[in-house]
């Protein structure tokens, strides 16, 4: 261990779900000089960390496990986080998670509030996650913001049918995204919204994609930014046509409460692809150096290969990221202690650390 390693306030940290991103999550941790433990319900053997068999269903256990590490990753779906977040507090780990479910983020604000010591840090993913980061580091060149603009989209880079869609991430959570109401700030206040409205044009590297309103990329921004920001929204990318299908699916065919079973049906329809590509965009319009301006910050971020394998751009951006909010907590960069919001981190401090310098490196404006 070296000098460095000896003085971060965490060493051992406990990864839990050990699918695609988590076990790229562990994998990078351990890159980054950490003793990782890795957690699934089912074994996989081989892989060049520590990894057990977990039932987080099995509070005593889940609990159990923790108390040998001092953070825990939680790479579960998002309606499993609370279960690890509650167990983290109860034995006093640092929490770490990537999910988009507001009601989640809210338990864990409250557990951050209650667990003295202790770092919660929802919301290290791409949306929310990296999307807020770049878009608070840009609003920081500004004396007055009139808007953020914030989008991402994880896409297969040959799209096929009316949906131009692969389904690489859970479908469950995309389904929440399409239908649950999306917090904005408009005219400086806060207000919940219908998704998939406000349908937009945009134009990456020569390629044509279409945005919409999509719940949950924002994470606790429109909190931070009320009374500072006129306007300030989340969208999801997407090749045109999608939502006009998938507001015929949800609204036309009657399935917004099916969402179960959508997802199922999107999933064998779209199955997953490795040629994806990820599109990050993110622009602050205001007042800066006293004249007005609009900043862009374009990325796409094709599949990497990481440790001899080729990874899907999807799991390792949203792996990089949680790994690079993770060392600077260990570093002391970010406060040990209490909820730590995303649009808190710079820019420039996620590109210092070991996981977060790809995308420093390997973002391309096209594809």
């Amino acid at each position: 261990m070296t000098a460095a390693q000896e003085k971060r306030s965490i060493n051992q940290v406990g990864v839990i779900g050990l699918g695609k991103v988590g076990e790229l999550v562990a994998g990078l941790l351990t890159d980054a000089g950490f003793k990782v433990s890795g957690y699934d319900a089912t074994p996989h053997p081989g892989l060049r960390f520590e990894t057990a068999e977990l039932d987080v269903t099995d509070a005593h256990a889940l609990q159990e496990a923790l108390r040998g590490v001092d953070a825990v990753v939680s790479c579960l779906p998002y309606d499993r986080n609370i279960e690890v977040a509650e167990a983290a507090a109860a034995v006093g780990c640092h929490y770490f998670d990537l999910t988009e479910d507001v009601p989640t983020t809210q338990r864990v604000i409250e557990l951050a509030g209650q667990t003295p010591g202790v770092a919660f840090v929802p919301q290290c993913g791409l949306a929310p996650g990296l999307i807020g980061i770049v878009g608070a580091s840009l609003a920081k060149g500004f004396s007055e913001i009139r808007s953020i603009e914030l989008k991402v989209g994880a896409l297969p880079q040959n799209p096929t049918g009316l949906l131009g869609y692969a389904f690489n991430w859970s479908a469950e959570g995309v389904v929440n995204e399409y239908l649950n109401d999306c917090e904005v700030l408009r005219s400086g206040r806060r207000q919940m919204v219908p998704a998939m409205e406000e349908k937009e044009r945009v134009v990456i590297g020569g390629i044509e994609l279409e945005a919409a309103l999509t719940s949950g990329g924002l994470g606790t921004m429109c909190q931070s930014y009320e009374g500072r920001v006129n306007r300030l929204d989340y969208k999801t990318l997407r090749y045109p046509g999608h939502f006009d299908q998938m507001h015929f699916l949800f609204d036309e065919l009657g399935l917004r409460d099916c969402r179960e079973e959508v997802g199922r049906i999107l999933v064998k329809a779209k199955p997953p692809v490795n040629d994806d590509i990820v599109y990050l965009h993110a622009a602050v319009e205001g007042i800066k150096d006293g004249q007005p301006f609009r900043e862009n910050h374009v990325r796409g971020y094709l599949p990497l290969e990481i440790d001899g394998r080729m990874w899907r751009a999807i799991s390792w951006t949203t792996a990089s990221s949680a790994v690079a909010v993770l060392e600077l907590v260990a570093e002391g960069k970010l406060p040990q202690e209490g909820f730590v919001r995303q649009e808190d981190i710079t820019l420039e401090d996620l590109h210092s650390t070991h996981a977060g310098r790809r995308f420093r490196d390997y973002g391309k404006i096209s594809a």
